[in-house]
């Protein structure tokens, strides 16, 4: 077993189904390579990237939802890109906003917007490119 995993992909979602699926398409494709991490709503994942960067755990990359509670997906990714540029972002969804979309590309970097239900080796395919980036 690993000691300390470095770097981490986190998983926002409200939908408790979702991380778990989320996670488990990691993991599969993945394996041990990342730790995984959730959280429920944008100001949750606020905390955990917080924490997480705090510990010298590095956080490569989120994959978000964009319709959830309280802060949407595409504002969160916005905050995140704003404090920690180096993080890289996916956006799902299951209710497409082209300009949220639009804005959440050209304001937070974001590599890509899903739909849900999503193609997982799509999906899988798009973390690899932003997991490999310097």
């Amino acid at each position: 077993m690993v000691t300390a995993q470095r770097s981490a992909i986190l998983c926002v979602d409200d939908e408790p189904i979702i991380l778990i699926t989320l996670k488990q398409e990691l993991r599969k494709r993945f394996g041990d390579e990342y730790q995984y991490e959730t959280a429920l709503n944008a100001k949750e994942a606020l905390e955990v990237v917080d924490e997480l960067v705090n510990t010298g755990i590095n956080v490569i990359l989120i994959l978000s939802d964009w319709l959830m509670p309280g802060l949407k997906g595409d504002e969160f990714l916005i905050l995140i890109h704003a404090k920690y540029p180096e993080i890289r972002s996916i956006l799902i969804t299951g209710h497409v906003d082209e300009t949220a979309a639009r804005r959440v590309k050209s304001e937070a970097g974001t590599y890509a917007v899903f739909s849900k239900p999503w193609d997982a080796k799509q999906l899988m395919d798009a973390v690899q490119i932003c997991c490999n980036r310097g």
